[in-house]
């Protein structure tokens, strides 16, 4: 399955944000999933599959319980394909930097050009 097809899934997104934050037991993910998405516990095992079978989670036991967690590697191939498209966005995203932090400095002198105010 291609990286794009398994990152398709909105669910599989939200597994991989989740794990984002760190190792989580399948149970607790299982429990968030189910409560957005309204899927069961077999299909929240499914995506946890797809995601373990294409090297975007791993998972280790501890005791009775399965810790899944981000395997960074796959995700770090997609960014290299995106980094041939970043020009179109890069600019921009410097420009509204740019633009914001001009809108900052501005309101820096209004606020430093107005007399304080006096409370009752």
């Amino acid at each position: 399955m291609h990286a794009f097809d398994v990152l398709g899934d909105p669910v599989r997104r939200r597994i991989l944000e989740l794990l984002a934050d760190g190792e989580m037991t399948s149970g607790a993910v299982g429990e968030i999933v189910r409560a957005e998405f309204g899927i069961s516990q077999p299909g929240v095992s499914q995506h946890l599959k797809v995601l373990r079978e294409n090297g975007f989670a791993t998972v280790r036991p501890e005791g009775t319980r399965r810790l899944y967690a981000v395997n960074s590697e796959p995700l770090r191939d997609i960014d290299a394909w995106l980094d041939r498209f970043r020009r179109f966005w890069t600019p921009h995203l410097d420009a509204l930097a740019t633009e914001l932090a001009r809108g900052r400095r501005q309101r820096r002198l209004r606020d430093a050009d107005e007399p304080p105010r006096s409370t009752p």
